[in-house]
């Protein structure tokens, strides 16, 4: 059992894993998953909130470090990039056809397509 093994049980759980769950799934004695745990914590790859689970005291795991490919969404309308980002033209935002491309898109989602080809045919 690894440290890299149990990384991906926690991070394979959004709502968080509990330590307590975390052996028993891994099939690991309880002292080595705490070495493991603390492994993690001190290389700053997961946190822990204390938590009670019937009525023992244990913790719940989250997963510290956010997939990377998930960085760049908030760019991103109907799987286009927004304009601006890395825009080199000086232009006005209210007159830019780029950016009013890329509104009109989140606004029409597929049918906006659809007009722009007719529009542009």
């Amino acid at each position: 059992m690894s440290a890299e093994q149990a990384l991906e049980y926690i991070k394979s759980r959004p709502e968080g894993a509990l330590q307590s769950d975390l052996w028993k799934v891994l099939k690991i004695d309880s002292r080595k998953c705490s070495r493991i745990v603390a492994k993690l914590l001190k290389e700053n790859l997961i946190t822990r909130e204390v938590e009670s689970a019937e009525g023992i005291r244990t913790y719940r795991l989250y997963c510290a470090v956010k997939p990377r490919g998930r960085r760049f969404d908030p760019l991103l309308a109907q799987e286009a990039f927004e304009p601006c980002a890395g825009c080199i033209e000086e232009c006005i935002p209210e007159h830019c056809a780029k950016l009013s491309e890329w509104i009109f898109s989140i606004v029409m989602g597929i049918e906006g397509e659809a007009i722009r080809e007719k529009m542009s045919a």
